[in-house]
C-alpha cells in the first residue's frame, strides 16, 4: 500500500532580509550624522547683523547671569567655574599652537535678558583672546 505524502505548505517570507536592512540603514544614519555637545541653558541672544560665528571657545551667558562653558569633552562646566574652564581651555589650546601668532576667538552667546554688568565684568577678566564676538540673532 502506497501513502501520498501531504502536500507540503508554503513557508512564510523571511523577515531576515528586511531585519539586515534596517540594521544597516540605523549603522549609516549613526556613521553620516553629527553629535554636537548640548548648550548649557537656552539663550534667547539680542538682534543685530547676521554674520557666520567662527571660533574656538563659547562662553554662554543665562538671562539670570550664569555662565556656561561646554569643554573639548563635551562636558559642561557651569556658573564661576565655567571661566576657570575657559582659561585652562585657552591655556590648553596655546601649548598646543603658538597663540601670539593666531590668537584664539571667543564667542560670548549671551541671553537677551542677560545684565550686562555681570558681561562687562567677566570680558574684563577674560585674557589672552584675540578677538571676543558677541552672538546675536541676525535680524
Amino acid at each position: 500500500m502506497k501513502l501520498t505524502a501531504p502536500p507540503r505548505r508554503a513557508l512564510p517570507d523571511s523577515l531576515l532580509p528586511m531585519i539586515d536592512v534596517v540594521l544597516f540603514l540605523i549603522v549609516f544614519f549613526m556613521i553620516a550624522s553629527e553629535f554636537a555637545a548640548p548648550e548649557p541653558f537656552a539663550v534667547a541672544a539680542p538682534e543685530g547683523a547676521a554674520e557666520a560665528a567662527a571660533g574656538e571657545f563659547t562662553l554662554f551667558l543665562s538671562a539670570g547671569g550664569d555662565w556656561g562653558f561646554v569643554g573639548a569633552d563635551g562636558g559642561v562646566v557651569t556658573g564661576e567655574a565655567a571661566l576657570a574652564a575657559l582659561e585652562a581651555a585657552r591655556g590648553a589650546l596655546c601649548a598646543a599652537r603658538d597663540c601670539a601668532v593666531a590668537p584664539a576667538v571667543l564667542l560670548v552667546k549671551a541671553d537677551l535678558a542677560a545684565p550686562a554688568a555681570v558681561l562687562a565684568k567677566a570680558l574684563s577678566g577674560v585674557q589672552g583672546f584675540g578677538e571676543v564676538r558677541l552672538l546675536t540673532v541676525g535680524g
